[in-house]
């Protein structure tokens, strides 16, 4: 019998059909040392951002070669050593069409919040105070909005915002790309100089930053960041230091370099808006998120790819 390990948790319907499916399915946590352990006695794994897979992780669970696929639910898959698990001969899969359009409507909240100073009234209000005339703010029809990452989520992130009335430019490691006239490619210098609004979709290299101080002193002065992306993508510090010198007016962060995020100075600064990793947390998202982990199984299955780990490569 097939043996599943949910360890970041998932959809419950998706959880059930694999059930139905005649698969053992496990839904538990481990941290690093005991999921070693663990790994060994299961065929797949299920992680979310939680669960590392890391080296370790990966040897051990080839000490029994029954670990043949992994699978993330989400876009990126920085937080599992991609290519040492398939010199492994172990499969990789994420979900990468599922939480689209859910990361870029958590963008567009962002970005009302900081021209609106939603984030701050709400909390204003509720301590009885009334803030009106210190909270004057922009509007977002007919500035521009640069998208550092043009992969799915950018993608989706400039469809909505165009129709918001927002001029897009966008940057890509793999430079112009093309299908998209109704968006204007920049090298990263010129998107950075002209642009009120910059939105991140990039993975974290785990070496530097996206944007620091450098990248921060090209921008404009009075501009936004927002960062639904990963934690590490923008530089923490330099990030403050701007918002303190007024260099950018506002921030918004979903994702930091320590998860869950503690004590962190951020998220506590009256010009961020801040969320608790929550870009693909949507009823919906988490629905398609589970369908296609659960097609994701039944391909690997119906295929018979159960060759397992490869002593090497």
């Amino acid at each position: 019998m097939l043996r599943i390990l949910i360890a970041d948790g998932m959809e419950k319907a998706a959880v059930e059909k694999l059930k139905d499916m005649k698969f053992e399915v496990v839904e538990q946590y481990y941290g690093q040392e005991e999921l070693m352990e663990k790994i060994k006695a299961f065929d797949v794994l299920v992680v979310r951002s939680a669960t590392k897979v890391r080296k370790p992780v990966i040897d051990a669970a080839c000490e029994t070669g029954r670990l043949r696929l992994v699978i993330r639910g989400g876009v990126g898959v920085d937080n599992i050593d991609v290519d040492y698990a398939r010199a492994k001969g172990i499969i990789v899969r994420n979900t990468p069409n599922a939480s689209s359009s859910s990361v870029a409507e958590l963008v567009i909240g962002h970005m009302f919040n900081l021209a609106r100073f939603i984030h701050n009234s709400n909390v204003t209000m509720r301590q009885g105070k009334w803030n009106k005339k210190a909270y004057e703010g922009i509007e977002i029809f007919g500035k521009t909005i640069g998208v550092i990452g043009f992969g799915r989520i950018g993608r989706e992130t400039a469809r909505k915002v165009k129709a918001l009335g927002m001029n897009v430019v966008y940057t890509d490691i793999a430079g112009e790309i093309n299908g998209f006239p109704e968006y204007k490619y920049l090298p990263m210098d010129d998107l950075l100089a002209v642009s009120d609004f910059i939105t991140l979709h990039v993975p974290y290299s785990g070496e530097r930053a996206v944007i620091g101080r450098e990248e921060i002193g090209k921008m404009k002065d009075g501009a936004y960041i927002i960062n639904c992306a990963r934690g590490g993508v923008v530089d923490e510090g330099a990030l403050i230091e701007a918002l303190d010198s007024d260099k950018l007016a506002g921030a918004a962060m979903d994702v930091f370099v320590e998860e869950p995020a503690k004590n962190c100075p951020l998220c506590s600064h009256d010009k961020v808006s801040c969320t608790p990793h929550i870009g693909a947390s949507t009823m919906e998202a988490q629905e398609r998120i589970g369908e296609e982990i659960v097609n994701i199984i039944l391909d690997f299955v119906q295929e018979g790819e159960l060759n397992g780990c490869a002593e090497s490569l």
